[in-house]
């Protein structure tokens, strides 16, 4: 174990940010470089050797959290780095990008702040980049089977790896211009720097993976013919026809989905363009919905340079501690402050969009709101509440309803779906059609990052089994599992 009074000794520390003035400036990642490093021996050194480490349990990937932070306290960064990648593909993604349930189930976090797991897991991951310890794992055999992924979001990228890795002949494809699917267009540079991704994918290719860009099935390629050239085929193509708002004025110019905004100003960075055509300079922006994705909208538009940033939530605002009916080890609703909100905006809870005013040009010029609250398990309006608000940028971000079925993907494969209008699935993670699964929130919905790799692992399993009649690859979760919550 780590330090036995580690605990009892040290306070939680996370990582630094660079200051707000300085880094709305650029795109860079908002933590100061080399900040984590000096402190995090003694932050891993609070892990207590639980008897029971519900840190497995928080996590679906059952990372091995205890015995990486015992090698990150004693400095031994090889070893630490072999435990991390033991059940996680990706810990740089994670350690960056996961809301990490884990901390919420630590032990320690009973009645002390809980270890920072995801710091330290994002410390190893760095610490073994720059000292070599992240190499190519081809295979010693081919199997002389083939498979096709398509997509190439955390979760197509975990099972191409794994199954990779099995000796099968694996081709991802991709309808965008790069790999790596919301995660290289989806997540904005400042939470993380597509570098992280460039160089797995290196990984990836020295291991044998193929990839394919630009080729989306469906549309480009048949289904049912892809299902024909290759042995198995997984569908990791993610959860990613957006939840709309239908309030009247929604048909005005400048207002976009969030996955309509967040994408170009990632293509402004990779060099393709030199402004994004969705641009928020000089604008007044209104981000509707409050999870991470608005969060992201609102970090974009301070750095594009918007006259104002206004988020808005339908629920209402949650506590700083944790309900009664959230106790621990369950993944709490708290407030969350996150690095875009420190740098200015307004956040309004409790309100709901009646409608939206336009210039007579048909551009968006402001937004009606309402309060709102819940009697008897209803949303009702508060009468007399109504509100007018500049915006001259609207984003919605407002989730996910499930995968695309307008490019003939599902209807091609003649897949089913379960009764959330995601694509179902056996135990094996395999769908009606034999040797088509599916992995990623294609199937499962709306998720983590954590949830995806999670199941992109357990996905290359039941693919493995089919192809060979076998395998000993890990599958950490079953497609029933659901997160620890109440």
């Amino acid at each position: 174990m780590a330090d036995p009074k580690g605990f009892l000794n040290h306070d939680r520390e996370v990582a630094k940010t660079r200051p707000v003035e300085e880094r709305v400036k650029d795109w860079n990642e908002v933590y100061q470089p080399g900040s984590l490093l000096p402190i995090i021996s003694k932050q891993a050194s609070r892990c207590m050797d639980c008897g029971i480490p519900f840190c497995h349990n928080g996590c679906p990937l059952g990372n091995l959290i205890p015995e990486w932070n015992d090698y990150a306290y004693r400095e031994d960064w090889e070893a630490a780095s072999e435990r991390l990648h033991a059940t996680n593909n990706f810990p740089e993604f994670t350690g960056r990008l996961c809301p990490a349930p884990c901390e919420a189930a630590c032990v320690l976090g009973i009645n002390q702040p809980p270890v920072t797991i995801k710091n330290v897991e994002v410390s190893i991951i760095d610490k073994a980049w720059d000292n070599g310890d992240v190499t190519p794992q081809p295979p010693e055999r081919l199997s002389g089977k083939t498979v096709a992924v398509i997509g190439s979001g955390p979760a197509g990228l975990a099972a191409a790896q794994q199954l990779t890795r099995a000796g099968h002949t694996v081709a991802v494809y991709e309808r965008a211009d790069r790999i790596g699917g919301l995660l290289r267009y989806g997540i904005p540079e400042f939470k993380m720097e597509k570098r992280h991704i460039n160089r797995r994918i290196e990984q990836m290719r020295a291991e044998g993976t193929k990839f394919r860009t630009e080729t989306e099935i469906g549309r480009d390629i048949d289904a049912a013919k892809l299902r024909r050239r290759y042995d198995a085929v997984v569908i990791a193509a993610g959860s990613t026809t957006s939840r709309d708002l239908p309030a009247p004025g929604r048909d005005l110019k400048g207002i976009h989905f969030a996955m309509e905004y967040l994408p170009l100003a990632n293509k402004v960075q990779e060099g393709d363009l030199t402004v994004s055509p969705i641009s928020a300079e000089g604008k007044h922006v209104v981000v509707i919905g409050g999870g991470d994705t608005g969060a992201d909208c609102v970090g974009t538009a301070h750095r594009q340079g918007a006259l104002s940033v206004t988020q808005l939530e339908i629920m209402p605002k949650p506590g700083e501690e944790r309900n009664a009916n959230q106790p621990w080890p369950t993944f709490p609703m708290l407030y969350k402050v996150t690095s875009a909100h420190e740098e200015g905006g307004e956040r309004i809870y409790s309100v709901n969009t009646t409608h939206f005013e336009g210039d007579e040009d048909g551009n968006v010029q402001a937004l009606h709101l309402v309060e709102v609250e819940f009697k008897d398990g209803k949303l009702e309006q508060k009468p007399g509440t109504e509100r007018r608000i500049p915006a001259q940028l609207v984003t919605l971000a407002m989730g996910f309803t499930g995968t695309d079925k307008e490019n003939g993907l599902v209807e091609q494969f003649g897949l089913e779906l379960d009764e959330r209008g995601n694509i179902a699935r056996n135990a094996d993670f395999e769908t009606n059609v034999p040797g088509v699964f599916v992995a990623g929130d294609a199937g499962r919905g709306q998720s983590l990052i954590v949830w995806a790799i999670a199941e992109g692992r357990s996905a290359a399993k039941g693919v493995d089994r089919f192809l060979t009649g076998a395998s000993s690859l890990p599958a950490p979760i079953k497609p029933t599992d659901r997160a620890l919550a109440v």
